[in-house]
């Protein structure tokens, strides 16, 4: 089974700076200014960024050494004992999940700020639980976008790559014009030097602080890890995953510490506190109350920024959370309701429903500065065996190819855990609550593990083969992607036909479509169903008497997984059929067909089943050119099969359309001239020309009586005006014998394309995280 890569380092950086600048910069960077001081709060961000970077050189050599293996989870399985890769996945289950809940709560502290924005006062009465109404009004707030949320991942809906791509831009505008208009009001301060320097200094907590606010705002520099989760779906991982990690951490780092800058130094407010108190005295609004006081509309814009930071990280957050516990469900680690998949949605909606209950339980009975600090404190030992793997795969694997060597191993990574282990020890005077959260679920994991995990381990045995494939070596290959059982047949019965006249075989391709909810090697829980269809195909192939390939093939785009097994198997027809109409009439033949037409890797041929019973008669309208040549052969090798199988040959006619603009032209010359040009005198054919007013319509009309036209793309191109030109979209729409649509392969312009998709990265035009 074979697996497709799609996201290009572009896409790839931005999934990592996307996940990064969630939430966290938008409300935590006020409590971290209260709790470390004014200059405190940047050192804490630019040690924080420095501790990333380090645990960003682990993750750079385990990502594009295992790219398919799914991140720290799996590494850490790889490395250590199994407890310890339970307890890393059980950590990253529970550090994304209490993530989630950190993003929920900051996203009713922004919607009520919105409210109160548009002029509706929200009570400030204590109404229950010592909880006030706006307060109970965000935990309210916070569960109604979870579900949502929620909802969203059992679907299987998920921002495409594009979304993402622009939600994680309107972010950085966001903070780049807050930072803009602080910077212009630091410009108009003679004296801002003073909110930096004044009594009680710049380190007003000391060491102490600065510690307490990395530890604090470490859960805002979390993200970049899923670069390294998302390995098998990148193209040229060895380069771009290390690549990609670095770019992310040095524009995110960047951008928070030009943030907490102006936060600092551009606020002028007349409370008579310095400005990093009057930031910690307004919490998580810290950031709203800055842009309202520095620029115009200000609070409206950092609204609208936190609520798309949130709505973003919170489906990001969710889809970690639940991967993760999907996959030790599937793994024997958790209960395996956790590793099933829904019928219809392809989502592991057990894992997202019970996520979504540890995400909603957090947001409800703690503090945001405890969820925060909660989350922090399991990222850091998530990050901390993370690191122990590296130390401990370079003396299991020394032999293992790594594209990207971190520097110094041991030292980096021995520096680095004691890094994570102060930050994590020192949040407990901070938050005691989040400790002991965190502690709870350690001893549950326990309990868990003697359950599930350590019972599986002594039930494991060998490896388990996923898909035999059948290989037959022949001089011609005809690829038929076949999506269901009735496709199978029929399309395999043509493509059988075509196989059996140019002695060759039939190359039969299932695609598992895998949704982003789940890893892409995770699709192999539908193996069973695709195995079903190759099946079909291979029964098929077996009453012709011709030789079959089989593959199951896993990927996010269809039409990529197919361009690239055609390519990499030397295919020299690829079948298609015609998935119809879509939403946007100019796909006529539907988005698949057209991504493909645009840069086949073979011959192609599309086909529209109209009617059914055995073909007598075939119709081929010529014009001269590659395609009209490939047209006849299709015909002609249909009619060799039919001859060999039944001995009955069906009828080929050639049509030649003389058009008003052709009046005086001898039909002798034109037909020798067509002989010629096709070099077709030696091909079985009855070559027939006719005078017409319109082709399209001359075409329908003698098509009549035919079982079958094959008809080859128009000198339009096939689909290079996103149509798979006009002539034979219009007979395959309105004719109804079977239509056959032809185009030959074009080696210089498919390297070409190829060349281009490789200097853009090869990029996606369809969904991601």
């Amino acid at each position: 089974m074979s697996l497709s890569r799609d996201l290009g380092l572009f896409d790839v950086t931005m999934i990592g700076i996307g996940a990064m600048i969630g939430a966290g910069i938008f409300g935590l960077t006020g409590i971290a200014a209260g709790v470390a001081g004014a200059v405190g709060v940047l050192v804490a961000f630019l040690l924080n960024g420095l501790a990333t970077t380090l645990t960003g050189l682990t993750y750079a050599e385990l990502g594009a050494a295992f790219p398919q293996a799914g991140g720290g989870y799996a590494w850490v399985r790889e490395a250590l004992p199994r407890v310890f890769g339970f307890y890393a996945g059980w950590l990253s289950w529970f550090s994304h999940s209490v993530a989630c809940a950190l993003y929920a709560v900051l996203f009713g502290t922004f919607f009520a700020e919105l409210i109160e924005l548009a002029g509706l006062e929200i009570s400030d009465t204590d109404l229950a639980l010592g909880l006030s109404a706006e307060e109970l009004l965000v935990k309210a707030l916070a569960v109604v976008a979870a579900i949502a949320f929620l909802m969203v991942n059992v679907r299987g809906s998920s921002e495409t790559g594009l979304v993402g791509n622009v939600i994680t831009l309107f972010k950085i505008v966001v903070l780049l014009t807050v930072v803009g208009f602080g910077i212009a009001a630091l410009i108009d301060q003679p004296g801002w030097t003073d909110h930096f320097l004044r009594d009680p200094g710049p380190f007003p907590e000391g060491a102490g602080g600065v510690i307490l606010a990395m530890g604090l705002t470490f859960v805002a520099f979390e993200g970049y890890e899923i670069i390294a989760q998302s390995g098998e779906e990148v193209v040229d991982p060895e380069r771009n995953l290390p690549r990609a990690i670095f770019t992310a951490i040095a524009i995110v780092v960047v951008i928070y510490l030009a943030v907490a800058f102006v936060a600092v130094g551009a606020v002028q407010q007349d409370s008579g506190l310095p400005n990093w108190m009057y930031l910690g005295e307004n919490g998580e609004r810290a950031m709203i109350e800055t842009a309202r006081i520095i620029m115009p509309a200000g609070a409206l814009v950092m609204i609208l920024g936190g609520l798309a930071s949130t709505m973003s990280a919170l489906n990001a957050t969710i889809y970690s959370s639940s991967r993760v516990s999907f996959a030790m469900g599937r793994d024997g680690d958790l209960p395996s309701v956790f590793g099933r998949i829904h019928f219809r949605n392809k989502t592991p909606h057990w894992a997202i429903w019970l996520s979504g209950l540890v995400v909603i339980a957090m947001a409800v009975l703690l503090p945001v500065v405890d969820v925060a600090s909660g989350a922090s404190i399991t990222f850091l030992l998530l990050f901390l065996m993370v690191n122990a793997a590296l130390i401990r795969l370079r003396k299991t694997h020394p032999d293992l190819p790594r594209p990207f060597r971190a520097p110094f191993v041991p030292w980096l990574q021995l520096l680095t855990i004691g890094i994570m282990l102060v930050l994590a020890v020192e949040l407990a005077r901070l938050s005691g609550i989040a400790w002991l959260v965190t502690i709870v679920w350690l001893l549950l994991g326990i309990f868990v593990y003697r359950r599930h995990g350590g019972a599986m381990e002594a039930r494991t045995t060998g490896d388990t083969v996923l898909l035999e494939e059948a290989t037959a070596s022949t001089d011609y290959s005809v690829l038929v992607p076949v999506a269901n059982n009735a496709s199978a047949r029929r399309l395999s019965h043509l493509g059988a036909t075509l196989a059996r006249a140019n002695r060759g075989e039939v190359f039969a391709l299932h695609v598992i479509t895998v949704p982003r909810q789940i890893d892409l090697s995770d699709g192999r829980a539908f193996l069973a169903q695709g195995r079903v269809v190759v099946d079909e195909a291979v029964g098929v192939a077996a009453e012709h008497d011709v030789p079959v390939r089989t593959m199951v093939r896993l990927g996010r785009d269809a039409a990529r997984s197919i361009l690239t097994a055609a390519a990499e198997r030397k295919a020299d027809l690829l079948l298609m059929g015609w998935p119809g109409y879509m939403s946007r009439r100019e796909h006529a033949f539907g988005s698949l067909t057209w991504v493909l037409a645009q840069n086949p890797p073979c011959d192609l041929a599309v086909v529209r089943f109209n009617r059914t019973g055995p073909l007598r008669r075939i119709l081929v309208p010529v014009g001269g050119g590659p395609n009209a040549r490939l047209a006849l052969e299709l015909a002609v090798a249909q009619a060799d099969a039919a001859e060999e199988e039944t001995g009955d040959r069906p009828d080929v006619v050639g049509l030649h359309l003389l058009l008003p603009s052709d009046h005086g032209i001898d039909h002798d010359q034109r037909r020798q001239e067509l002989l010629h040009t096709l070099d077709i005198g030696a091909i079985p054919l009855d070559l027939q020309i006719v005078p017409t007013d319109e082709v399209v319509a001359g075409i329908l009309a003698q098509a009549e009586g035919f079982d079958q036209v094959v008809i080859g793309a128009s000198n339009e191109g096939l689909l290079e005006q996103s149509l798979f030109g006009s002539i034979p979209q219009q007979v395959a729409e309105a004719a109804t014998a079977n239509v056959i649509m032809a185009k030959r392969h074009d080696p210089v312009r498919f390297r070409l394309r190829n060349w281009l998709w490789a200097r853009n990265g090869t990029r996606k035009g369809t969904a991601a995280r």
